[in-house]
């Protein structure tokens, strides 16, 4: 049956204590689902599907914030027809403490030290 106009959109989203953490590890084990997690606990801000910046297809895209809804570490929500997304990090913290918090250090640790490869790389090159 199709949703009354006059009714809000919603996103369903599981409680704390529905997260599983063999979920969540699946979820988090894809780079592009990575970089989302990292971009929302950098934001200062909600972030909509539309702003991230991610090298696949937007169906491909919607299957990536899929994933991470389903496991607990995304929450989504609409603003008119833009869909919203929210790191769950407190919700994250209470189920499995430290836990994102390590995956966005180890993520920026990473990147970080990939541009100080690329940099190296690119140094030598130009001798």
């Amino acid at each position: 049956m199709a949703r009354p106009r006059s009714a809000p959109r919603t996103v369903a989203h599981p409680e704390p204590e529905e997260f599983s953490l063999q979920r969540v590890l699946e979820a988090l084990t894809d780079p592009v689902r990575r970089a989302v997690v990292a971009r929302l606990a950098r934001a200062e801000a909600d972030v909509s599907c539309g702003s991230f910046d991610v090298p696949v297809s937007a169906s491909t895209a919607t299957h990536h914030f899929n994933t991470l809804r389903e496991a607990g570490v995304i929450r989504q929500y609409y603003v008119g027809t833009t869909k919203m997304n929210a790191l769950r990090l407190d919700d994250m913290e209470a189920r499995f403490p430290g836990l994102l918090r390590a995956l966005v250090d180890a993520e920026e640790a990473e990147a970080e030290a990939g541009v100080r490869a690329a940099g190296r790389v690119a140094g030598l090159s130009r001798g």
